[in-house]
């Protein structure tokens, strides 16, 4: 392995990432994914569109895409300040437990660090077990006061049924 490489994304990067959130699409369970053309234009719009939603870090061994760490920031955390939320952190299979994920998250911090930001936070899926034992690694605890909520979009409506009415 070379060096690892962290850097922001870029529009030129739109094709590698593609082809890397397929792979992890398909590690959360996903049987098919959009087509690539779809899963370009999503990325464009999310990262470089004319309202950004996100930022991107990647990960490079020489020219080879092998990590992403996706981010936003959210405001207000304590005092009026911002967090910075990890949203997917991926290594690519071939590239995992090399230490490419502890250069993602050192970035991050660093990254919030520069944007005076109070908090770095992130979730995981239950039955995520490597991503748990990864996180347990670095030391982060496990914020056990709050609840993840989630409206999934179904038949076009992300509301709840409780708005209904």
């Amino acid at each position: 392995m070379t060096e690892i490489t962290i850097s922001p994304a870029k529009p030129d990067d739109i094709p590698a990432m593609s082809r890397l959130l397929a792979e992890m699409d398909r590690f959360y369970g996903s049987a098919s994914a959009d087509p690539e053309e779809a899963r370009e234009q999503q990325i464009y719009q999310a990262l470089f569109g004319e309202i950004p939603v996100g930022y991107a870090l990647l990960a490079r061994d020489d020219a080879e895409l092998v990590g992403l760490a996706a981010y936003s920031f959210l405001w207000p955390a304590v005092g009026l300040t911002r967090s910075l939320y990890l949203k997917e952190l991926y290594v690519a299979d071939a590239h995992q437990r090399r230490g490419v994920g502890r250069l993602l998250i050192a970035a991050l911090y660093e990254i919030a660090a520069e944007h005076e930001c109070s908090r770095v936070e992130w979730t995981t899926d239950a039955d995520n077990t490597g991503a748990m034992a990864f996180y347990a690694e670095l030391g982060v605890p496990i914020e056990r006061s709050k609840i993840f909520y989630r409206a999934n979009n179904t038949s076009g409506n992300v509301s709840p049924a409780g708005l209904a009415g």
